[in-house]
């Protein structure tokens, strides 16, 4: 999950490049989707594993949210406001999540994870607030409530896909995903990829698009389904809060920016905050403690 927010960080800055005036929003939304689908399928033609159907049904709620309504949302939101404001808006994935974890899947939501979100994400917020780089791309309320939405949706998804991340491979579960979000966004934005002119694209334009399939699709799919075997749905999205760092110190590294000590404070608060979450007890640890109370009264 390291990895996939590390990219995810990098990500943010390379596709509202490409969004400006490059490549349309739906236009880079169905290249992911139809790359993902190509590379995913071919790289189960190796795995024999097959899927229920009631799985399907999920898989196929998992692709709506994780990817349509997620992808679609944010890259429309980033489109329209600034990468700072997307940032800060991403903080609320963690909360969002330990919320839903609760509703839906009975995760306790106990002392020590909450005080852990809200730290990581006092961290994350100040670190945003602090970025002294200067931002292209103005601020938009309706670009803010699209990339609200697109936290929310992936809030769900990491809820709804955990007993599935589980129970198959992440390549069998990411290509029918790909391939449901392909077929569903593909018919309403074939025009989107044609209207591009891929002759026209300059070098860092094919670097950039690269990054965003490869680095920024193909890579972080494949590992989110790992992480869901191992790590709560809290858990996960805690690790959202590495973005802002990594694009802060993207910043850094171009000179686009300076560290300071206060990023310094932002940066330690924000893995201070995942490192609590992860110390956190879940449902079968709380569990686990109460049959033990129970055997000593019990005994007693």
């Amino acid at each position: 999950m390291l990895i996939v927010n590390i990219f995810f960080g990098i990500n943010m800055s390379i596709s509202k490049d490409l969004l400006g005036g490059v490549i349309s929003p739906m236009g880079l939304n169905a290249m992911r989707f139809l790359f993902g689908t190509v590379i995913f399928w071919l790289c189960s033609s190796f795995i024999s594993e097959k899927v229920s159907k009631k799985d399907l049904g999920i898989l196929f709620l998992g692709s709506i949210l994780g990817l349509l309504c997620n992808q679609i949302l944010f890259i429309q939101g980033l489109s329209k406001t600034s990468p700072i404001d997307a940032s800060i808006i991403s903080t609320s994935l963690p909360i969002v999540t330990m919320i839903f974890a609760a509703l839906i899947i009975r995760e306790p939501i106990t002392w020590v994870k909450a005080l852990g979100v809200l730290i990581g994400a006092s961290g994350a917020a100040f670190l945003v607030y602090s970025a002294e780089q200067e931002v292209t791309g103005a601020s938009s309320l309706v670009g803010d409530l699209l990339c609200f939405g697109s936290s929310i949706s992936f809030a769900l998804f990491l809820v709804v896909t955990k007993g599935v991340s589980q129970k198959y491979n992440p390549i069998t579960t990411m290509k029918w995903m790909f391939l449901f979000a392909a077929l569903i966004f593909l018919p309403f934005s074939f025009t989107n990829i044609s209207s591009v002119h891929f002759s026209e694209l300059s070098q860092k334009n094919w670097l950039s698009l690269s990054f965003v399939l490869v680095c920024a699709t193909f890579i972080p799919y494949l590992l989110i389904p790992i992480g869901q075997k191992f790590l709560r749905p809290t858990t996960v999205a805690m690790y959202n809060y590495i973005q802002p760092v990594v694009a802060t110190l993207l910043a850094v590294y171009v000179g686009q920016d300076n560290f300071t000590f206060t990023k310094g404070i932002a940066a330690a608060l924000v893995f201070t905050g995942v490192f609590v979450v992860t110390r956190s007890k879940s449902r079968a640890d709380l569990e686990l403690e109460k049959q033990k109370i129970a055997s000593k009264q019990t005994l007693i």
